[in-house]
């Protein structure tokens, strides 16, 4: 991995939302818990050095790129892996059902989302910290349909009034994928697709959770032996 010197021990620094953070949706209790064998736990058994997660419930890039500029005050990484782009393409849906004839925008603009990408990746390596991008795992639209009008039939109506079809909720979120990936390109950046990790699978809906948007426990295994897969085929300096 470019600008990274050959040593015993690195330190790794996962920002990103509540995948990277670890919850899962408990179906017995109908409520998000933290997973104990998230990815991010199960790569501090993988990789050489320790790996810090200060990834947040519901963050979107903007509420990361502030918590990623605090915490390098503090320590400095020098890998960083940057996982956003769900949140960040959500809407407040409860606001799209009271009104679905007005014009509603996402939690960030694409535009905004994209500059925002850049500018955390310039900045890291500005400063000599390698960043490395992750996909977004896929969703399951229909399921997340479900979890987002909550059962409720006229909420249901009105949601589907605004989106037109159920298929355009998995659309929406593949665009900021794109994104992800073309400025990681345009950037030279390193990136790590854990989507296919789930796509290439027979049926990836196995590896999400009810909610329709988080990887289970057994999507977290997928995302980690990807990462691991990855870090082994390219730059197996950093595998205990």
């Amino acid at each position: 991995m470019e600008m990274l010197n050959i040593k015993e021990s690195y330190n790794f620094l996962v920002c990103g939302d509540s995948i990277s953070r670890g919850v899962v949706l408990d179906k017995i209790k109908n409520k998000y818990v933290l997973l104990r064998d998230s990815y991010t736990n199960l790569l501090n058994g993988y990789l050489k050095g320790t790996v810090e997660n200060i990834s947040k419930f519901g963050s979107t890039i903007l509420k990361g790129k502030d918590r990623l500029t605090r915490e390098l005050d503090k320590t400095k990484p020098d890998v960083v892996l940057l996982e956003f782009g769900g949140n960040d393409c959500d809407f407040n849906w409860d606001e799209v059902a009271k009104d679905p004839y007005k014009d509603h925008a996402p939690n960030t603009d694409f535009n905004v989302f994209k500059e925002t990408l850049k500018d955390l990746i310039d900045s890291l390596k500005k400063a000599n910290i390698v960043p490395v991008l992750l996909t977004l795992p896929p969703l399951d639209a229909d399921r997340y349909f479900n979890w987002i009008s909550k059962g409720n039939k006229e909420m249901a109506k009105n949601i589907l009034t605004w989106l037109g079809s159920v298929t355009k909720i998995y659309w929406w979120q593949e665009k900021y994928n794109s994104a992800i990936l073309s400025m990681a390109l345009s950037t030279e950046t390193k990136i790590i697709d854990i989507r296919s990790a789930f796509l290439d699978r027979p049926d990836y809906r196995k590896l999400i959770c009810e909610d329709g948007i988080h990887p289970n426990e057994e999507g977290h295994k997928a995302i980690a032996e990807k990462i691991k897969d990855y870090v082994k085929t390219y730059h197996d300096f950093l595998l205990k």
